[in-house]
């Protein structure tokens, strides 16, 4: 039966304020004493009262309103919303439950976005803010990002109509959501229970309440006299199939939200039923009441104190969002589409979860969950045959996944971790048979015994390839780049490095088959390239520098055999970076040997996971390690550029500082290492330039650095809020450089004060990123205004053509008139005579970029050896040649066949 009218939201809101007070643990402590607080505020006075906070909590908030008064004038705001969220960040700090957050929305008429926008510009001097209160805001945020995202789906897939119906239903799965599931932010196992929440009422309802198609299904798929008899008998005898369950509903409500069918049956088997048991609604076809609903969900939300979910059916503004309007430009009617282009509406959340989710299925779709029969003979051709360790070794990782996975989502989610493990095992085994292939046919060997037997390698490539479908399902997400929450512990948290930890895998290790891995999967979505590519600067700027880490011994070593900058020679950083390490080079380095002798055209050459040995007369010495040398290089790209976004933000007007900036930061990074410890590459790059601002009278405060660093991307506050000093012990980036990096760069940094400073270093070179994407276009080396694009239905090009696509060839199709070659042709010949020019006035050219065509999707760089041009312009060369042979050919007839004229 449908609840009763009395039951209804409005009655349900008056009830909230009452039961607040038996909720709330303040009991337990003194009540406000108003005498204690006679120099306060009244008005503030009269807000503490209303949010029933202790004399604690109000003397704190006041200490911040004191603190950031002299900044009020930078917030643009009213001074009781400065109060409120003074006193938000206090009971935060001193973890005191008093209000919840609707509460103090309600209290000052601010919405969720408006707010914590509030205590951002409030941390005006940088630590009103403490990461404590950063990481509640940071949770507060994601967690409504992903319910109103829910909600929106909700109204659009729910089936039902009924005010009353929609009520009881959402509560309900805001109580599901809640009890079943640790980590409430995971969209898609979330949606995957409101889908279960969905069949559980639509199966109950009125027909006469339900869309058409749900009545046709509920219609052809009752059978009530077999259904009660079955029910009947599950009483006498205890209970071991899951709750009764339309399996052909489910699997409508699956098909029209794009869910999986085989995901969302292991949610109800699993959390859902368990959460009917628990609310005895286990065999029973009556509507649960929404009092009792709404009074269970009232505990839950009293317990986290965040923002109560079932105002979004009443379009509360607390839980809206500032609407944006379109912009002119996409209100304008788009003219000359052809009539059969359909446009795609912008997807929502949910929707774009459920496309990329059903695209990786498909894409694994003909991958098998052992070795293919290709991935076999590879290991069967091993010296040693690694394949019952590769078993074995994927069934013990698989128990820890699952075990771990269920820790962070809920007790009863691992049956959904061992589908997400599938999944990767899936991906793992496609993607080692791709990279053999091309070991093979790059060295012409078959045997990689010592690579296929290397566990930190299949660990490494396994774990990629969960973290792949981690993203897939969770969103390009991240955990707090690498830190812990100010150092608290997040245990359900599946953003990486969650799955280094799982695996106990070092970052280091982990980042040397991310670039093998991009390349040997070409079905990865630009989202998931950008993701790993993200995961690897993650790496490079901080998890690669903990304590455990291999990198520093392998510094070290290094250092102990000769000067540290054999790691990347400074001379090297303004080449352009090769990217032709695989993943075999660097799980096997620094095995093989520093330098390598390159065979002759008719040898063979030997296979790298074989390491010749050196000759008798040779002085033994410890090989190379590629892939240190290629970590920092990466490193020292990412540093600089990391370094002149900053750079470009404050101080254009000393053009001069930036190179001597640069020149500390890189001295840092290879002869004072072991300062990244522990520490951000960030916080390495804000002291180094505040030191030569210091050095060099510029006036530039270490506020102001802060500030500006706040602005750039992929930041966090814990970068210089808290920062390592000594063991155990950690302040804010101006503490970090007073007490240790001036103290220990103190000799250097006044080097650049004398009238001798330092050799500068060579700046960087910065290709553009190293995965490219299939579909982006590519210009032709020395022409600015011709590219290659992949070649498109004729129906998606528009036919309007732009002063930027004055030629446009695809190669495969008819090229048309000859006056495009010609115009090419020029194009060409007018770079080559420009590049004449600059070497005939004896200035260093530009080198030109060469574009890589491979199906393995490389980067920019094609490896060519030297004197080489790349395939583009020896097919455009051989083009113009044909026509000039054919051009001179002809000139030459006409000249003999004047000869003959008598």
């Amino acid at each position: 039966m449908p609840p009763k009218k009395r039951n209804s939201g409005a009655a349900q809101n008056k009830e909230m304020k009452p039961s607040i007070k038996n909720a709330s643990p303040d009991k337990e402590n003194p009540d406000l004493s108003i005498e204690k607080h006679q120099e306060k505020d009244a008005d503030f006075m009269t807000l503490c009262q209303s949010l029933q906070v202790i004399d604690a909590v109000c003397d704190r908030a006041w200490t911040i309103w004191k603190a950031v008064q002299a900044s009020v004038d930078k917030v643009l705001d009213t001074q009781k919303r400065l109060w409120a969220a003074c006193l938000f960040v206090a009971v935060i700090d001193l973890e005191v439950a008093s209000f919840t957050f609707t509460q103090i929305l309600k209290a000052v008429d601010l919405n969720v976005k408006q707010f914590l926008g509030l205590l951002k510009k409030m941390d005006v001097n940088l630590d009103t803010i403490s990461t404590k209160v950063n990481s509640a805001v940071t949770r507060l945020e994601k967690k409504y990002d992903v319910s109103r995202a829910l909600y929106q789906r909700f109204e659009k897939c729910v089936g039902i109509s009924g005010k009353e119906i929609l009520r009881s239903c959402w509560t309900m799965f805001l109580l599901a959501k809640g009890r079943a599931l640790q980590m409430e932010d995971d969209l898609v196992i979330s949606f995957h229970l409101m889908v279960c929440v969905l069949e559980f009422f639509i199966r109950r309802c009125p027909p006469s309440l339900l869309q058409p198609l749900y009545q046709s299904v509920i219609s052809t798929a009752q059978s009530p006299p077999t259904r009660t008899s079955r029910r009947n008998q599950s009483k006498a005898k205890p209970r071991q199939a899951p709750p009764e369950v339309d399996v052909q509903l489910l699997e409508t409500l699956c098909k029209e939200n794009d869910c999986s069918v085989e995901e969302v049956k292991s949610v109800y088997q699993t959390s859902f039923s368990a959460f009917l048991d628990s609310m005895s609604l286990s065999g029973t076809r009556d509507l649960p009441q929404a009092t009792d609903l709404s009074k269970q969900y009232e505990e839950l939300y009293f317990k986290s104190r965040d923002f109560d979910s079932r105002l979004f059916l009443d379009n509360d503004e607390t839980l809206l969002t500032p609407k944006v309007e379109p912009m002119p430009v996409e209100r304008t009617p788009r003219k000359n589409l052809p009539e059969d282009v359909v446009l795609i509406p912008p997807q929502t959340p949910v929707r774009a979860a459920m496309n990329s989710i059903a695209q990786l299925r498909v894409d694994l779709i003909t991958s098998g969950d052992q070795p293919s029969s290709n991935l076999a003979v590879y290991f069967k051709n091993c010296t040693v045959d690694p394949t019952e360790e590769v078993l074995q070794r994927v069934e013990s990782l698989g128990l820890l996944f699952s075990q771990r996975f269920g820790q962070a989502v809920g007790p009863r989610c691992v049956g959904l971790g061992k589908q997400r493990f599938t999944l990767g095992i899936r991906l793992y085994y496609r993607v080692m048979e791709s990279m053999l292939k091309s070991e093979e046919k790059r060295l012409s060997v078959q045997n990689f015994s010592k690579l296929l037997n290397d566990s930190t390698f299949h660990t490494s490539l396994l774990a990629c390839a969960l973290e792949v479908v981690m993203a897939t399902y969770g969103g390009s997400t991240f955990k707090n780049g690498g830190y812990s929450n100010g150092g608290v512990p997040v245990e359900t948290d599946l953003c990486f490095p969650w799955i280094l930890d799982v695996f106990q895998l070092t970052a280091f290790d982990f980042y040397k088959v991310i670039e093998s891995f991009i390349k040997a999967e070409p079905s990865l979505s630009k989202d998931i390239v950008k993701h790993l590519e993200r995961c690897e600067h993650l790496i490079m700027e901080t998890i690669a520098w903990r304590e455990d880490s291999p990198l520093f011994e392998l510094l070290k070593r290094t250092r102990e055999e000769g000067p540290v900058e054999q790691a990347e020679p400074p001379a090297t950083l303004n080449q352009p970076l090769q990217h032709n390490h695989t993943a075999a080079d660097l799980y096997l380095s620094p095995v093989r040997p520093s330098s390598r002798t390159l065979p002759a055209p008719e040898s063979t050459a030997p296979p790298s996971s074989q390491p010749s040995a050196p000759a008798p007369h040779q002085t033994p010495r410890h090989p190379k390690s590629n892939s240190l040398s290629l970590f920092y290089k990466k490193l020292y790209r990412l540093a600089y550029m990391r370094l002149k976004m900053l750079y470009t933000q404050l101080l254009t007007s000393h053009p001069e500082l930036e190179p001597i900036m640069w020149t500390l930061f890189q001295h840092t990074l290879q002869n004072e290492y072991e300062l990244m410890r522990d520490r951000h590459l960030d916080q390495l790059m804000m002291s180094a330039m505040y030191a030569i601002c210091k050095v060099k009278n510029v006036d530039l405060r270490f506020k102001t650095i802060v500030t500006a660093y706040k602005n750039m991307p992929n930041t966090n506050q814990e970068t210089f809020k808290h920062v390592l000093i000594r063991e155990g012990q950690y302040d804010s980036i101006i503490v970090f450089y007073n007490l240790v990096f001036m103290q220990k760069l103190k000799t250097n940094i006044l080097q650049y004060a004398s009238p001798r400073p330092p050799t500068l270093s060579p700046i960087p070179h910065i290709p553009r990123s190293p995965y490219k994407f299939p579909n982006s276009p590519l210009r032709v080396p020395g022409s600015n205004n011709v590219y290659i694009s992949p070649m498109k239905s004729p129906t998606r090009m528009s036919p309007v053509m732009t002063p930027r696509t004055r030629i446009l060839v695809s190669i495969g199709e008819s090229f048309g008139t000859s006056d495009k070659f010609q115009k090419i042709n020029a194009m060409v010949n007018s770079s080559d005579r420009s590049l004449k020019r600059s070497l005939d006035m004896s200035s260093a050219p530009k080198p030109l970029k060469r574009l890589r065509f491979d199906v393995e999707g490389q980067d920019e760089a094609d490896e060519s050896k030297p004197g080489e041009e790349s395939r583009l312009i020896q097919k455009l060369a051989e083009i113009g040649s044909t026509r000039t042979r054919m051009q001179e050919q002809k000139m030459k007839d006409d000249a003999e066949s004047e000869k003959d004229k008598p």
